[in-house]
């Protein structure tokens, strides 16, 4: 028996070797490109009013539609390949939202912002287009009445006054390592307003539930695959918060991955009721880029203190 002993351990040794690498790339993204989800988009680019029967033109209206900006009371006309003035109105209005020259024709400037991956929470809701809506906020002592373009749900829903601390939970078997990104998120937002949070068991009641899905999960606003809505979260007081289980995540800045923590600081926002904002820089910018990191904006913190000073 002694003998075999030596012959054991390096097999032992190299199964965990052979093993050992295996698992930890399927956590790493990808290296290689892949075809972009949304790739229909740069198929259409060129595309205007009076263009019939264009092949792929309702993927554009899903998008659209998906994000708040297109709605037919003929429903079919989602599902057609005509450019018509409802879809003309609707891209105008999503270029005014992101600062692109609002023609009307997808060109190439308004492909590269649709293209991006963002939040799943629509910029216009309930026909309120939120990122168009102007918050405004005075300031004290001689200032004058100023406009920020940070944004509410429609209504303004909020936490109220005297709940002003929050438990939040992860739903059981979420992935260990996104327990600390999402608790300093907690923490940062904590820091810049007048909520305090703490973490409470995975099967206790609390206020907010964090957890990772994948495609339809229940909630109305299934994930549509990597690289398209990355996360989401809900206004006051619904509370929950989901990852698209079927990104890349990641600490930190990683090529071709998303940052834990930024989308966490993201979606934290709109738990508290702070909608999309139209600042690039903000936290709550609705496209969340891989490979980078974020922190919370100076827009960010002002919007929140101008929602609860309402």
């Amino acid at each position: 028996m002694a003998t075999n002993k030596p012959i054991f351990l390096l097999a032992l040794i190299f199964i965990l070797v052979l093993i050992i690498p295996i698992s930890h790339s399927r956590k790493l993204p990808p290296n290689t490109k892949t075809r972009s989800p949304f790739s229909f988009l740069k198929d259409l680019e060129g595309c205007h009013k009076g263009n019939k029967s264009t092949k792929g033109l309702h993927n554009l209206k899903h998008y659209l539609h998906q994000f708040g900006y297109l709605n037919y009371r003929n429903q079919t006309h989602l599902d057609d390949d005509d450019f018509d003035n409802a879809l003309e109105f609707a891209l105008k209005t999503y270029q005014k939202n992101y600062h692109v020259s609002p023609t009307g024709t997808l060109d190439a400037a308004t492909v590269a912002k649709m293209a991006l991956p963002r939040c799943g929470v629509a910029d216009i809701v309930d026909g309120v287009n939120t990122m168009a809506t102007k918050n405004h906020h005075r300031r004290p002592a001689k200032s004058i009445h100023t406009v920020a373009n940070y944004a509410f749900f429609p209504n303004n829903p909020r936490w109220s006054a005297s709940k002003t601390h929050l438990t939040y939970r992860f739903i059981p078997n979420t992935r260990t390592d996104a327990i600390e990104p999402v608790n300093s998120a907690f923490r940062k937002w904590a820091s810049a307003t007048h909520f305090t949070f703490s973490r409470v068991g995975n099967n206790e009641q609390s206020d907010l539930v964090v957890g990772f899905f994948s495609g339809n999960h229940g909630d109305g606003a299934p994930f549509d695959g990597r690289g398209r809505t990355i996360a989401h979260a809900f206004a006051p007081s619904d509370g929950r918060f989901h990852y698209d289980a079927d990104e890349y995540w990641v600490n930190g800045a990683v090529q071709n991955a998303f940052d834990l923590e930024t989308t966490a600081l993201h979606e934290i926002g709109h738990l508290l009721g702070l909608e999309h904002s139209q600042i690039p820089e903000a936290i709550m910018f609705s496209t969340i880029d891989p490979g980078r990191t974020k922190g919370l904006h100076p827009n960010d913190i002002e919007g929140i203190k101008a929602l609860y000073e309402k």
